[in-house]
């Protein structure tokens, strides 16, 4: 548990140091976008190049892995839109709910968290993640979020979902760093080393860019006084945290079992990932679709907060029984 902490205790700080600066003013709320801007389109985009070309191909695209996850995610989705949907909380809510509850923050936090605690093998599954979240987690919120308008109008939503993913940078970088690696292709030195620093700056500035997201979504809520009960907020927590993890360990425990070629720290990796916490971008989408952002924001911030305790007590469990 110790070594875990060593390696978890970093990474949340930095999440915190984020928050006290956008709480202190040190870091404007006009910054948060650039820095948003530089993680996503220059500085993760490189890390997934390098873990893209150095994974093998199929380890980033393992059947049996995509499949767990996959189905995990589709359950967690309709499992949470079932238990939340109410005469409170409507169809557009509780599917931005499941969205939280299904999307773990696997791109800013999780592939150097995961990476940092099980070594450089993980990458390719948290990768595979990602892959799926984007492609298809978000893309079917984003349909139910859309249903009771009309046929058309899911359809349309829907295709637009699968547009964005397609557009994020984070995919295609994926895919030139495998097809880097398949083809033994070798950047020239100085734009080795550029990808590299770019690389290397992702992880800090990601953490704490969350911490700043965080903050000035907090900020906005206690402005427009939006009250969240509790149980609207730590139930989808809970099952991020809990629920999520706890299926996809099962559903892979059950195809290793069935003769799947699942190594205990592709199980442990996928585990882990689930049990992230939300992922902060949920919040803008919920924002774009015109769901309840207040609550969405109290979920991810009650998530993050949790998940130090969380996600560190389960990995010391999985890796001890490593």
């Amino acid at each position: 548990m110790v070594d875990v902490l060593a390696t978890t205790i970093p990474f949340f700080a930095l999440v915190l140091c984020g928050w006290l600066a956008a709480e202190s003013g040190r870091l404007p709320d006009s910054a948060i976008p650039g820095l948003n801007g530089f993680v996503l389109f220059f500085a993760l985009p490189c890390l997934l190049f390098r873990f893209g070309r150095d994974t093998p191909l199929l380890q980033l695209l393992n059947p049996a892995l995509l499949g767990v996850y996959v189905l995990a995610a589709l359950l967690i989705v309709f499992f949470t839109v079932a238990v939340t949907l109410s005469p409170r909380v409507g169809m557009k809510d509780a599917a931005m709910g499941a969205l939280v509850a299904a999307f773990p923050n696997t791109g800013f936090m999780g592939v150097p968290l995961l990476v940092a605690l099980l070594g450089s093998s993980a990458a390719g599954v948290v990768i595979g993640t990602i892959l799926v979240d984007l492609f298809v987690t978000s893309s079917v919120c984003i349909a139910l979020a859309r249903a009771g308008t009309n046929l058309r109008a899911e359809r349309l939503a829907f295709l637009q979902a699968l547009k964005a993913a397609g557009s994020n940078p984070l995919p295609w970088a994926i895919a030139a760093g495998a097809a880097a690696g398949a083809s033994g292709l070798a950047l020239p030195g100085p734009l080795n080393r550029t990808v590299a620093m770019l690389a290397d700056a992702a992880s800090p500035v990601a953490l704490f860019t969350i911490g700043a997201v965080l903050s000035r979504a907090a900020r906005v809520n206690r402005a427009a006084g939006r009250l969240t009960p509790l149980a609207d907020y730590l139930s989808v927590a809970a099952i991020k945290l809990v629920v999520h993890p706890a299926l996809v360990f099962t559903l892979a425990a059950a195809v290793r079992w069935l003769g799947a070629p699942l190594s205990h720290t592709q199980l442990a990796a996928l585990t882990l990932a689930a049990a992230l916490p939300s992922a902060s971008n949920v919040s803008l989408l919920a924002e774009r679709y015109g769901a309840d952002n207040g609550r969405i924001a109290h979920i991810i911030l009650a998530s993050t907060v949790l998940a130090f305790v969380s996600f560190s007590a389960l990995a010391a469990l999985l890796i001890d029984a490593h």
